[in-house]
């Protein structure tokens, strides 16, 4: 039940799951495992997706570049342009849910691909006429962010009219793979963009990604059904709390926003110790670190692969618990390794291959299950409301793993932020979500 005052009007605005919200997984004869790929409309999301990632890892690498290699930042100007990218996401994510709920989802995703090259595309304009300025780079960071938001939202909406509730588990998977593809060369990329053709080109090329992703989604001719119908005017405040109240009052989603907030906040914190602990507590020179990583994103895309499989064979529950289990294991890991030799080495290896994989499989459930259980007319406040718990987690962990580290060492850090995994883990073990299989 909603909190008094705030109970939708039930004639234009249905909360009860329906049939078709309650299957995650197709059943297995009845759609052949490839149909996805001759679905033209995914196969554009799809490509609009991953051009837009590798696009986002290039932004995200080459603004530091910038402001570093160009404009001699200092490191609290860092800070504010780190700030700049995170608290838009924080702030205005319900607003975004709002208006992503009320509006068709494609021409918003359209709106910020073509916002984000625009913002984008200034920066070398102006570097070029030698007037860049700090300030201009906090500017484009936070609109950028903020457009981010709308697209993703809007995209974790959008995606249920494109391939149907039941095929949302491969859907998400392939979606998955590609991120999982562009995190092993999207920063790599970036580095060698700036070294070769300075850090503006490569932010300039960055802009031309979120214009071929705008055309990708534009070329999309699967109808999208229409927002549902408002009896009644109803104010932005009023329907950001409808949503809220239905993510706490829903069981299976109040218990996925939890685990997704205990999962961010694990993140958070073994993040934040995570290099600290590498190179000097262990000693590991920062190439050899960078390989490690590497190896975490093969391990994300073999699991993005597998995920599918597994749900199947064990039900959408068992597997998420079995992910968050995974992952706690992976963290605990860490603590273990002494010095910079072989075991220690093998012990960060086997965390970026059990711990990583493990993440994605549980994200990937997690999503698909969200996306399939809640009410298509809040489902954009849902998606936002989840992903605005997320960054308070991961802000929050990432004070507490700072905190951790300087009164407690590195270790413990990262021992607690294992057991905060684990917690997550436990919350889908007591709740309805634990107990489904597809």
């Amino acid at each position: 039940m909603l909190d008094a005052g705030i109970e939708p009007d039930r004639r234009g605005l249905d909360l009860r799951l329906t049939a078709a919200g309650r299957s995650l997984v197709a059943p297995p004869a009845a759609i052949p495992p490839a149909s996805l790929l001759r679905n033209a409309a995914f196969v554009r999301l799809w490509g609009a997706q991953t051009v837009s990632t590798f696009g986002s890892l290039i932004t995200r690498a080459a603004l530091p570049f910038m402001a570093i290699l160009v404009l001699n930042a200092t490191p609290g100007q860092i800070a504010i342009l780190r700030a700049a990218d995170l608290v838009p996401g924080f702030l205005i994510g319900l607003v975004a849910g709002v208006f992503i709920d009320r509006l068709r989802r494609r021409p918003l995703m359209i709106a910020a691909d073509l916002g984000r090259a625009l913002l984008l595309g200034s920066i070398p304009l102006v570097a070029f006429t030698s007037h860049a300025r700090i300030e201009q780079l906090y500017l484009v960071a936070l609109l950028a962010s903020l457009l981010t938001v709308f697209f993703d939202v809007a995209e974790q909406s959008y995606i249920p009219a494109v391939v149907g509730r039941d095929r949302l588990l491969d859907a998400n998977s392939k979606l998955t793979a590609t991120q999982s593809i562009a995190e092993v060369g999207g920063f790599g990329i970036a580095g060698w963009l700036v070294q070769l053709f300075t850090a503006p080109i490569a932010i300039a090329i960055d802009a031309v990604t979120f214009v071929v992703s705008a055309v990708f989604v534009a070329t999309i001719r699967t109808p999208e059904p229409p927002p549902e119908p408002r009896t009644q005017p109803r104010g932005v405040w009023r329907e950001m709390i409808e949503g809220l109240s239905a993510l706490r009052a829903d069981a299976s989603l109040r218990a996925i926003g939890i685990s997704v907030a205990a999962f961010e906040c694990s993140f958070g914190i073994v993040g934040t110790v995570y290099s600290l602990y590498a190179l000097r507590e262990l000693g590991f020179m920062p190439g050899l670190l960078g390989l490690v990583y590497a190896v975490g994103g093969v391990s994300s895309l073999l699991a993005a692969v597998l995920a599918g499989r597994l749900t199947r064979r064990f039900g959408v529950g068992p597997t998420m618990i079995g992910g968050l289990a995974l992952a706690t294991i992976g963290a605990l890991f860490m603590p273990l390794a002494r010095g910079a030799g072989l075991v220690a080495l093998l012990l960060l290896l086997a965390q970026q291959v059990v711990g990583d994989g493990g993440a994605t499989i549980y994200e990937i459930n997690e999503t698909s299950l969200r996306q399939a259980i809640a009410p298509a007319a809040l489902l954009g406040r849902i998606n936002a409301g989840i992903r605005v718990a997320a960054l308070g987690a991961t802000l929050l962990g990432t004070v507490a793993g700072a905190v951790l580290a300087q009164t407690a060492g590195y270790r413990p850090a990262l021992v607690f932020g294992a057991l905060v995994m684990f917690a997550g883990a436990l919350v889908i073990v007591r709740s309805p979500v634990g107990r489904r299989r597809a």
